[in-house]
Order: C-alpha cells, then sequence, then structure tokens
C-alpha cells in the first residue's frame, strides 16, 4: 500500500530491453521501439495518477548516435510521431513537457515537433515530463564547465564562486526537484551515463521485466520498495 505522503517527487527511467523484447516476440528490433514508445504515454498517465511531480525518461542517448543509421531514422521518426500523437492526452492531463540534452543535434523535424509541444504545454503544472534527448550526463558536467569557464573568462564571477550549489545552475534541468528514485528495466545493472550529478543520493530500483512490459504495477511495485528504504544522505543511523 502506498503512502501518499512519502512519495517521490522526480522519477526517473532508463528505459531498457525494447530490442530484446522484439526479439523474444520474434520481431524486429523497430517493433520493440514501438512497444516501448506507446509505453512512455502509459507511464505518464500512471504518474499523474499517483501524484508523481516529475517524470524524466532517458529516450535516447548520446551514445545512441552510434547505432545503424537506419535504427537512428526510425527512431527520430517515431519521436517525432510519439509527440504528435499523445500530444491531445498530454494537454489533457495538464503535463508539462521538457527536453534535456544536446537537443541541436537532433534532426529539423523532430526538433520542431519538440519545440513545438514544449511551448504549447510550458504552463501546465500537474507533473512534468522530461524526455533525455541525445542525452549523456558526461556531456552535461562538461557542458556546465564550459558555460561557467565561459562566465569566468568574462569576468562575471570568480573561481572562488564556484560550488555545487551554482553548478547545478547550469545543468540542463537546474529547476527540477532532486532526483529521488531511478528506475531500471531489463535487469542491467549500470546507469548508462544517465544523470550522473543528479543521481548522487537517490534510490536505484532494478526489474528483469523489458520495458514494454513495465506497467503501471510495476511502478507502484518500485515506488513500495522506495518507501521502505531509510534515506539517510550520509547521516548515521541512530543509536537505539
Amino acid at each position: 500500500m502506498l503512502d501518499v505522503k512519502k512519495l517521490p517527487q522526480h522519477i526517473a527511467i532508463i528505459m531498457d530491453g525494447n530490442g530484446r523484447w522484439a526479439n523474444q516476440q520474434g520481431l524486429p528490433r523497430i517493433f520493440g521501439h514501438r512497444a516501448g514508445a506507446d509505453k512512455v504515454i502509459d507511464m505518464t498517465q500512471a504518474c499523474c495518477d499517483l501524484g508523481i511531480n516529475a517524470l524524466t525518461l532517458y529516450a535516447f542517448s548520446w551514445e545512441n548516435w552510434n547505432r545503424p543509421e537506419e535504427e537512428i531514422n526510425f527512431l527520430m521518426e517515431l519521436l517525432g510521431e510519439f509527440l504528435l500523437r499523445e500530444e491531445p492526452k498530454l494537454k489533457a492531463n495538464q503535463v508539462k513537457v521538457r527536453a534535456m540534452g544536446r537537443i541541436d543535434q537532433l534532426p529539423s523535424r523532430p526538433k520542431e515537433i519538440l519545440h513545438g509541444i514544449i511551448d504549447r504545454t510550458k504552463d501546465f503544472k500537474r507533473m512534468t515530463l522530461t524526455l533525455a534527448l541525445s542525452y549523456g550526463g558526461r556531456q552535461e558536467i562538461v557542458d556546465a564547465v564550459r558555460n561557467i569557464s565561459g562566465l569566468v573568462k568574462e569576468g562575471k564571477i570568480s573561481s572562488n564562486e564556484i560550488n555545487e550549489e551554482l553548478f547545478a545552475k547550469y545543468l540542463y534541468m537546474p529547476d527540477l526537484p532532486d532526483l529521488d528514485l531511478l528506475i531500471r528495466t531489463s535487469g542491467e545493472l549500470r546507469v548508462s551515463n544517465f544523470m550522473l550529478w543528479q543521481i548522487s543520493y537517490c534510490e536505484f530500483y532494478v526489474t528483469k521485466k523489458f520495458w514494454p512490459d513495465f506497467n503501471k504495477e510495476d511502478l507502484v511495485e518500485a515506488i513500495e520498495a522506495y518507501q521502505k528504504r531509510d534515506r539517510r544522505f550520509g547521516r548515521a543511523e541512530a543509536l537505539k
């Protein structure tokens, strides 16, 4: 039973296993990606229903650019198709859509569609859905360092002013709440260059289910596991 007073504010999901799910069904990989895209709206709806404030999904990593060109082209077309198809549902649920990563690397058409839905949902407040696209945690940190070093060079800040609080302001989405729960599907035990700064004190939950099979009940199970954790943030456990 979920404790509504202890819900994570911010959940992120590494949506892994689309290709293996398709192979398991005897289908080409693209069918797995399509099934995975359909699952995105299901999880968004589930988070809205449960009262989660922010959901961040690892949709396309910086390393994914190394995949075969045909697969990349399909994924980019699928991104645009998904956004156009699901915009009415996102609006109906008052979901603010955002994106983080090196978005300029996206092809023009999906990038145009993405910027459009971001603009049209920017005033919604029920939940924030952030799509990590052309995203890498190391790349995010490098970009933050580049921006801060430019300010130092221009004399707008001094190196002595640089601390964790200032650094965090130059991440892609500095206004998102701290990451509380990171879920990874398909059973892999690695973070794959995802939100390396933000995961410092979040809780991890790994399921062997492939992303297309992950459902609301699985999400609730992950949150229940999260609520059983003792989150001390480096503090020692009190003596009894």
